[in-house]
């Protein structure tokens, strides 16, 4: 049983993959507590992997985005299978700290989405997504990673995150659309 938080179809607002169509299965619970989160970990419901299964097959997308809280927590290899076996793409949004569903994760999904935080054991991964909040970003360049995404914090400081890409250019800008367009 996996405790979920919602499980729901829209598009996806950030990162690499804006705009594309995706399943979101939003976990519940996380093992940080980070200030600018927006999302209330500890409500949901407890599902089956085969109830989670038939509440995405519900949509006509084949994207899912494995979100939370910390979705490693609860992640193993059958509801992966479960998902792979249905031609499903796995994508993860990880905080990179868990050692806990470390190998499913690496085994079944095809695109994993990295925001480190302290401790992160998680090295490689397809897209690194930072939270700009004028941190020290020499930290990330121990992190082997297709993209590099930098993100304005809540949309507050946009401005800023642009000037800082345009002088680190090995960075792009990725902004939570979905806060835009007012859509989940």
């Amino acid at each position: 049983m996996k405790k979920i938080n919602e499980i729901f179809y829209s598009i996806q607002g950030e990162g690499y993959y804006t705009g594309v169509p995706a399943i979101f299965i939003r976990f519940s619970g996380c093992n940080l507590n980070c200030s600018f989160c927006d999302t209330n970990h500890h409500s949901g419901i407890m599902m089956s992997d085969q109830e989670i299964l038939n509440t995405v097959l519900k949509f006509p997308a084949k994207h899912i985005v494995l979100t939370g809280g910390e979705p490693s927590m609860q992640l193993d290899d059958h509801l992966l299978s479960l998902l792979k076996e249905q031609g499903f793409y796995l994508q993860i949004e990880t905080n990179g700290t868990q050692t806990q569903g470390f190998d499913a994760v690496t085994r079944w999904c095809d695109w994993i989405t990295c925001s480190p935080k302290e401790n992160c054991i998680r090295k490689q991964m397809d897209e690194l997504k930072v939270v700009y909040l004028n941190q020290d970003m020499s930290i990330y360049d121990q992190y082997n990673c297709k993209y590099k995404m930098l993100q304005p914090c809540s949309m507050k400081n946009t401005e800023e995150v642009i000037e800082y890409i345009k002088k680190n250019p090995e960075w792009r800008l990725s902004l939570q659309t979905h806060k835009y367009l007012n859509i989940r």
